[in-house]
């Protein structure tokens, strides 16, 4: 779960946090550490539903530079947010403070819990990319419950790491995320799709075939930030929710508690026969958490078949759904996927993360890069000219998760 300081030192990110800490502290970091961000290409909106997904963990991420305090005092600043946050182990306050640091007081109070905590620390965190669609939230606090892991001896299973860092964002932020983010950001493996089932959390990792096309991931930043506790997310899993309680009233299936119900208790026959019974929203939101269900099973088959085309195409697909069904997306966003969709070079993509900011994923051929970063920003631009300076775009890779 940690890195030694000569395995990261030579990212400019890893860099900027051994830096901070050394003029904030006057002396070097013990340790350092980080976590990649991760891609949803096929599987949106799907995991707080049981449904299954895919995903790769990306070659940038959040990395962390940090030293034990013997105190029991965190005291962490990020190179993102101007205002430096602090609390004890002991005493970390129990609601919300609305800042950049509420994840990480979650994660202090649900690693706590389970394994009392002595030792605090000094830290500093950074980010290789813009806030918005990767993942950034779940890989800060995976990145946090390492360092705090291993300033106190703990050493959590790849099971207990994901439920830690789910339970600071649903029961402290109060975001009604599932598991994907953080399951993606563990078990990726460089070059392999993870292709995982939110219901037993069973999972393969599919090699990227010997006969597939070349790939590379580029992610556009729409240059809007956002924040899932303050949008629409947590509405629309409601909607899910009430779907799949109404679907199994009207069919006759046994209900029990409205916050223990999925979609993936409904069978998809059901689904057919009574959506028209839904309101007209819950009936869009299951459309699309079905319909991405068997996109999700037929891009694992495309995967396997090295048929990055296929597979590109079924993510153009779930970009489609997300606006059309999940009703989600900016004009910003919207402005972009249409963009990728018209763009020589792009098998396919869609938004990534929540999709009511952020940015856009695409799986894109090298051959192209060039002419589609040239394309996508001169559009784009035309389009939203005051986003000049804040727009930005990345090429990435695929990457391991986190070492445990």
């Amino acid at each position: 779960m940690e890195a030694t300081i000569t395995k990261y030192s030579e990212t400019n990110a890893a860099k900027n946090v051994l830096g901070a800490f050394s003029n904030t502290y006057k002396k070097d970091a013990e340790y350092i550490a980080f976590t990649p961000y991760r891609i949803c290409p096929l599987g949106a909106h799907s995991d707080h539903q049981l449904g299954r997904i895919t995903g790769f963990a990306i070659d940038k991420g959040i990395h962390i530079a940090y030293g034990p305090k013997q105190n029991g005092v965190i005291e962490i600043s990020s190179l993102q947010f101007p205002k430096r946050a602090q609390w004890h182990i002991a005493s970390t306050p129990t609601e919300k403070q609305g800042d950049w640091a509420d994840h990480l007081r979650g994660a202090t109070i649900a690693l706590n819990t389970r394994y009392p905590l002595r030792i605090g620390m000094c830290a500093v965190l950074d980010g290789e990319l813009p806030i918005g669609g990767l993942s950034s939230s779940a890989a800060v606090i995976i990145t946090f419950l390492s360092a705090l892991c291993r300033l106190n001896n703990i050493n959590l299973s790849t099971q207990e790491l994901i439920l830690i860092s789910q339970e600071a964002e649903n029961k402290y932020v109060g975001v009604a995320c599932g598991k994907l983010d953080q399951s993606c950001e563990v078990y990726c493996k460089k070059d392999h799709l993870l292709f995982m089932d939110m219901q037993d959390d069973s999972y393969e990792l599919i090699p990227t075939s010997p006969q597939m096309k070349p790939y590379k991931i580029a992610i556009f930043f729409s240059g809007l930030e956002r924040s899932l506790a303050g949008s629409k997310f947590n509405m629309r899993v409601d909607e899910c929710r009430s779907a799949a309680y109404a679907l199994k009233a009207l069919s006759g299936m046994e209900y029990g508690k409205f916050e223990e119900t999925n979609l993936r208790d409904v069978p998809y026959e059901v689904y057919l026969e009574y959506k028209d019974k839904l309101p007209y929203n819950w009936a869009k939101r299951a459309e699309h958490w079905y319909s991405e269900y068997h996109r999700v099973l037929a891009g694992a088959e495309a995967w396997r078949k090295g048929d990055i085309e296929e597979f590109g195409k079924l993510s153009f697909e779930s970009g489609k759904s997300s606006i059309e069904n999940w009703e989600t997306g900016s004009p910003e966003l919207i402005k972009l996927y249409d963009i990728m969709t018209k763009t020589e070079g792009i098998y396919g993509g869609r938004f990534s993360g929540a999709g009511f900011k952020g940015c856009c994923m695409a799986l894109i051929n090298p051959d192209y890069e060039s002419s589609i970063l040239k394309k996508v920003e001169k559009e784009y631009l035309a389009e939203f000219p005051h986003l000049k300076g804040k727009f930005s775009m990345h090429i990435c890779t695929t990457a391991d998760g986190v070492n445990l």
